[in-house]
């Protein structure tokens, strides 16, 4: 069977790794940009963010478990199988709490977890300062409190995405997978049945064949669907993040990730750690972004402070900016046929947690081919 992937950043190499495992299909891929652009997979934190949510059951919830359940063993398939070195934080995720009330809320949510497979850790305020005293002054800029104690995650993850993005791409073509860069689909062919499909898609003048059509191009999806007279609106939501160097900081690996006021502190080395990011959305009338908002990186770079007065000292060495494709007036991701399609399937619009969400977008996409194929 032919399959044709439009787009090929964290989620569309996902889906293309996990197929090519199929001998029966035949993959082609088509990424608009070059071998060295990832978009939004670029700007992108790679904090995999899943026991330690909030959210106690439903569909999204389900779709983080079963992820981050998978993340070890992919990473290990990957490097083992590509060659490449996925830098892969097993050390979890430290949330720094500064409401009590907050708190008290997440003994619930501990014993949720554990019935569901996975470990939460509660620790009071003299617990956290035991185990990182350069936090002991740690306050949240919006309110001014003191943080009361924080929560543990040691199931959750953090990874470079563009490190994974690689990796996939290289298994896929080792699997016989075909990627394509610098190519952008100039329109498609589809049949005049009652039920409509894409049969073949046109590229710089080539036409090629496909069986079945698999949309994860980002914020691309809506003109793609748009030229099937099916358009999925997805806006674009910009975050900032800074890279700062400070020598032999307190949270050098192997440390987990601390995470309080809605910023995270993402150790790298014994040197550089990520700080960030901003959620800036566009204007509700116009849909257009704004510049950057230096005020939005700011508050980020004071809270950062104020969670780790080192920082204050510390240099800034780099930065990105970036796009995330969040969908309009519906739940992120979008993952179903494409209405009145018979062969077209979309994946795309995982908003803030399309690396989070890659492998299991993966899987959910080969059993629903599978299932439309019989």
């Amino acid at each position: 069977m032919r399959i044709g992937i439009v787009g090929c950043g964290v989620v569309g190499a996902a889906i293309a790794y996990r197929l090519s495992q199929d001998p029966s299909y035949d993959i082609q891929v088509w990424e608009s940009r070059s071998q060295e652009e990832f978009g939004s997979t670029g700007a992108a934190l790679g904090v995999l963010m899943a026991v330690i949510s909030p959210k106690l059951k439903g569909k999204h919830l389900r779709m983080r478990l079963e992820s981050i359940g998978a993340f070890d063993g992919l990473i290990d398939e990957l490097e083992a199988q590509t060659g490449l070195t996925i830098p892969y934080n097993r050390q979890g995720i430290v949330q720094l709490m500064f409401d009590q009330g907050q708190f008290d809320r997440w003994e619930k949510t501990e014993a949720v977890r554990q019935r569901q497979g996975f470990t939460l850790e509660r620790w009071s305020r003299e617990e956290v300062i035991e185990k990182y005293p350069a936090i002991q002054s740690a306050k949240e800029i919006k309110t001014g409190n003191d943080f009361v104690g924080a929560v543990y995650s040691p199931c959750d993850r953090q990874l470079d995405p563009v490190a994974l993005t690689q990796a996939c791409r290289k298994a896929a073509e080792m699997n016989g997978a075909k990627i394509h860069y610098d190519a952008s689909v100039e329109s498609f062919d589809v049949t005049s049945d009652d039920t409509p499909a894409v049969h073949q898609v046109n590229i710089k003048g080539e036409s090629i064949q496909v069986d079945r059509l698999i949309i994860s191009a980002g914020l691309g999806a809506t003109s793609l669907t748009a030229s099937l007279e099916q358009r999925i609106p997805i806006r674009p939501v910009l975050g900032q993040a800074i890279r700062y160097r400070l020598k032999n900081h307190d949270f050098a690996l192997p440390n987990p990730v601390m995470n309080g006021a809605h910023v995270h502190l993402i150790p790298l080395n014994s040197d550089e750690f990520w700080v960030g990011a901003t959620v800036e959305f566009p204007d509700e009338e116009t849909g257009e972004l704004n510049e950057p908002s230096a005020e939005a990186l700011e508050t980020i770079k004071q809270q950062a402070i104020a969670l780790y007065p080192k920082l204050a000292d510390a240099e800034i060495v780099d930065s990105w900016t970036g796009l995330r494709p969040r969908p309009m007036e519906r739940a992120a991701p979008v993952i179903e046929w494409l209405p009145n399609y018979d062969n077209v399937l979309i994946a795309t619009a995982h908003y803030r947690n399309g690396v989070l969400l890659a492998p299991v977008t993966a899987t959910k996409v080969a059993e629903m081919l599978s299932e439309r194929t019989g």
